[in-house]
């Protein structure tokens, strides 16, 4: 017989397949997929390099997760392991590998796992990617942040390695190579590790892969195929490869010629989102006490206290403890987009590495030492450019809740410091440069928030002062130079015979200080006062609070230093283009005392009149915006939608790409879904019968069955039973009942075309039966079976010109039969006539052999 059939009969007879991977892949195909999906998902890895600083440990967690994922999914195919003990082997190998390769200093002899490791990699399932998005970067590796590479590159090449050994798809593998690209983002900083260079190459070798792959798949069905006309078939075989290879080179250069034209928008700038940017840190400045509101408290309460003692400060050194930049006419505090942005820390021994670095300015790198004494409070006492920061005890609860801004070098610990904490400060000091050699640089473009409620002398005052200024530098200078010859210190100790003066920094304490015709204050009030006009004046400043001891003392550039309440000071810094941040003392001596006022003559005092009752008046009535907000401070820290909103906005975001790869699979079932209700619904019986033996059809092309829409039915209907042996009875007994109603004399009732559909309904679950899920799934989704129908609409539309007539149902597209027709109707089914009449194009029965060449 040299009909052309589909697949090859199964050897029912042959040797049953040893445990091993499936229909005979050569061996170096399969370490060729691990190679390849080492290397895409490896480039998802890379995203994770600025989190960790450039740390090489994190590529050790995310590269030993591939390798555990491939290897768990490699033992699942191999020994055909169940759903149960393939979780397990993975729950398993993350447990006893994770401690090396995500949790290293929890661990026994730097490999074994320890009660700790375990509950860290536990615990760390949930609360890592939490920490590595509230810790500021460089995250470090300790504390579980490494659970993060780790753990998603584990389960992505686990997904990835199912779906290309058990789906047997090139393309399905490649949407968790994609989520673990888009983690790597999304969990990275704004700056981003060569996003597009990364993107080019998981584009190129992804492509290439599929297409290696399709090419092996399609080539081993091939084998597993009956084939009438070798040599036909090898050319046809031989054209569809090079235009596969075509095709791929083809998308290959249009991927890179896109990703080149898209780089703009994912290169690395300050609008670059990522949930690092989205999800608000744990800590809020606001519960915080503005250090500079506490400064007369050091000055009189703990002025002789020793706060805390330092080594290492070298000569004129200052010790910072905060820096503030917001005033909103109460006090001056920290801008909660700015410098009040605080980072849970990860690696506090590297800090700043992100940091831009100018290099015009030589830095003096040292080393403080600090000893905590009866220093209490929340703010750090630290260095100018802090690098880094070492506890004592790595467990004490100031390093466990420290926060740190690397643009103020301000440092926090939520857990505040006490008597006995010593830490060390690494400090990179930018060099002090010389009033000449800052006339050559203009102001830094810095953005700060508007000063709020400032009085107006701030303003007139700062433009009398800086109208002559010649240069940038000279406006700041004159400002300075102002408060300190025109003005008089006092800290308000009575006791030490200075004058009363007000302590706070309030707009009506700056008011009262610049209209007096004694200025009377100390650094509270001076450092504000110049900030304030300096601010008017349109130049970035801010005021720094900390401590130093008196530049005239020995103490001075010694090598430990006691820190006390009246050691402590606070000064202004104003930003300079490509020089930073650079310090000013508006504050006057100690020794300019205010001049005493002349005694006034007393006055007689006039008898006291007694004074009517002022009217009452009308209840003041509240502004409609003056109501209080729905949530309150406590509402809102506690409110989960603060931080899972944001969080799942973000992953929406992230997950787009997935959605954009999912509508054609979600087109493609529509498609299939209106072409069943079709054939199921339009035409005349006859044709719907047909339609019903269609469906058959499509099912089995989708499965990968080869079906020549040349052959009959009862042909296509042999093939079939051949390649799904369960569906065999069920398959010939449509096919001889779709002949008998197109071909019969008798038209189909309505009853026997919802029969017939049923049957065909079961022969359908019978050939899905006989495959696996993702079989079934793949098959779903595939356009095969609507490439085929459109194919078949495209010949029939062409034959239609030269074929005048049709009988009904005779040329039925997708495998309802030839238009010559089939060569025998079986008489039983429908109860059709023994006979049929041929039709105008249809050849009689005793010739349909005969002209098929067949015996």
């Amino acid at each position: 017989m040299s009909t052309t059939t589909g697949l090859r009969p199964r050897n029912n007879t042959a040797a049953p397949r040893r445990s091993g991977f499936a229909d005979g892949q050569p061996a170096w195909h399969y370490a060729l997929d691990a190679g390849a999906l080492t290397v895409l998902l490896g480039l998802g890895v890379l995203g994770f390099s600025l989190s960790f600083g450039g740390d090489p440990y994190y590529l050790a967690a995310g590269f030993g997760g591939i390798l555990l994922g491939l290897g768990v999914a490699a033992a699942k195919v191999h020994f055909r392991l169940g759903v149960l003990i393939t979780t397990a082997l993975a729950v398993g190998a993350y447990l006893v590998f994770g401690t090396a390769l995500a949790v290293p200093e929890a661990s026994i002899a730097g490999v074994l796992p320890s009660l700790e490791s375990l509950r860290t990699l536990l615990v760390g399932v949930v609360f890592a990617w939490k920490d590595m998005l509230t810790v500021g970067v460089p995250v470090g590796t300790a504390g579980g942040t490494l659970i993060v590479p780790y753990l998603s590159s584990l389960l992505t090449a686990l997904a990835s390695g199912l779906l290309i050994w058990r789906l047997k798809s090139p393309y399905w593998p490649l949407l968790p190579v994609l989520l673990l690209f888009i983690t790597g983002i999304a969990f990275s900083t704004n700056a981003g590790f060569l996003t597009v260079e990364r993107g080019i190459s998981l584009t190129v070798v992804a492509i290439a892969w599929a297409t290696f792959r399709r090419d092996a798949l399609r080539s081993n069905d091939t084998r597993k195929v009956s084939v009438n006309r070798p040599d036909t078939d090898q050319t046809a075989a031989r054209t569809a490869r090079l235009r596969r290879v075509g095709t791929a080179a083809a998308v290959i250069v249009v991927a890179v010629g896109i990703t080149a034209v898209a780089s703009p928008l994912v290169a690395a700038d300050d609008d670059r989102k990522v949930l690092r940017n989205t999800i608000v840190p744990p800590f809020d400045p606001k519960d915080y006490v503005t250090p500079l509101a506490s400064f007369r408290n050091f000055v009189k309460d703990k002025k002789d206290d020793n706060l805390f003692l330092v080594k290492g400060l070298p000569k004129d050194g200052r010790v910072r403890l905060a820096a503030l930049d917001a005033f909103n006419g109460t006090n001056y505090n920290m801008d909660p987009n700015g410098s009040g942005s605080f980072s849970k820390v990860g690696d506090a021994k590297s800090l700043n590495t992100l940091a831009d670095s100018t290099g015009i300015v030589p830095t003096n790198n040292y080393t403080l030492d600090i000893t905590i004494e009866d220093y209490q409070g929340y703010f750090l006492p630290g260095g100018r450019k802090t690098t880094g920061i070492s506890f004592a005890r790595d467990g004490s609860g100031a390093a466990s809740g420290l926060y740190f801004n690397s643009g103020t070098d301000t440092a926090v610990t939520t857990r505040g410091l006490g008597k006995g904490d010593s830490y060390s400060v690494q400090v990179a000091d930018p060099a002090m440069l010389e009033h000449g050699q800052l006339t050559q640089y203009d102001f830094a473009k810095v953005s700060l928030p508007d000063p709020a409620e400032v009085p107006p002398v701030v303003g007139s005052q700062a433009n009398d002062l800086a109208a002559d200024a010649p240069t940038a530098i000279d406006r700041v200078r004159q400002i300075e130079a102002h408060f300190q010859k025109q003005g008089a210190f006092s800290n308000g100790l009575i006791a030490d015979g200075q004058l009363p003066s007000v302590s706070g920094h309030s707009a009506n304490r700056i008011r009262s200080l610049l209209t007096a015709k004694q200025m009377l204050g100390d650094d509270e009030q001076y450092a504000v006062a110049m900030s304030l006009m300096l601010r008017h004046l349109g130049i970035p400043s801010r005021v720094v609070m900390g401590f130093y001891p008196d530049p005239k003392s020995p103490e001075n550039g010694a090598g430990e230093v006691q820190i006390t309440g009246k050691d402590v000071h606070a000064w202004v810094e104003v930003a300079f283009d490509r020089v930073g941040w650079v310090s000013f003392d508006p504050t006057p001596p100690k020794d300019n005392v205010p001049i005493p006022p002349d005694p006034e003559n007393k006055s007689k005092p006039k008898p006291q009149v007694l004074q009517p009752p002022p009217p009452p008046q009308e209840p003041a009535e509240l502004p409609p915006d003056s109501s209080p907000d729905a949530l309150d401070a406590d509402q809102k820290k506690n409110n989960p939608w603060l931080f899972w909103g944001p969080l799942l906005a973000a992953i929406g975001t992230a997950l787009i790409p997935v959605a954009v790869l999912a509508l054609p699979l979600l087109l493609i079932a529509l498609l299939k879904s209106r072409r069943r209700k079709a054939r199921f619904t339009d035409g005349h019986p006859a044709q719907r019968v047909g339609g019903g033996w269609s469906e058959v059809l499509s099912l089995a092309t989708d499965l990968g069955a080869g079906v020549d829409n040349r052959a009959t039915r009862r042909e296509s209907a042999v093939v079939l039973g051949e390649a799904f042996p369960a569906s065999q009875g069920t398959t010939t007994l449509l096919a001889h009942r779709a002949d008998a109603a197109i071909f019969g004399a008798a038209e189909p009732s309505e009853e026997q075309v919802r029969e017939y559909w049923e049957i065909v309904d079961g022969s359908l679950k019978e050939m899905t039966g006989t495959v696996g899920f993702w079989r079934r799934q793949q098959a779903h989704f595939s356009p095969r079976s609507l490439l085929a129908d459109g194919r078949a609409a495209l010949k029939l539309r062409g034959l239609r010109p030269v074929l005048p007539g049709r009988r009904r149902g005779g040329g039925v597209p997708g495998g309802s039969g030839r238009v010559s027709g089939p060569a025998a109707v079986d008489p039983a089914t429908f109860g059709a006539a023994s006979t049929v009449e041929p039709g105008p194009h249809q050849e009689p029965q005793g010739t349909a052999r005969k002209n098929r060449n067949e015996p």
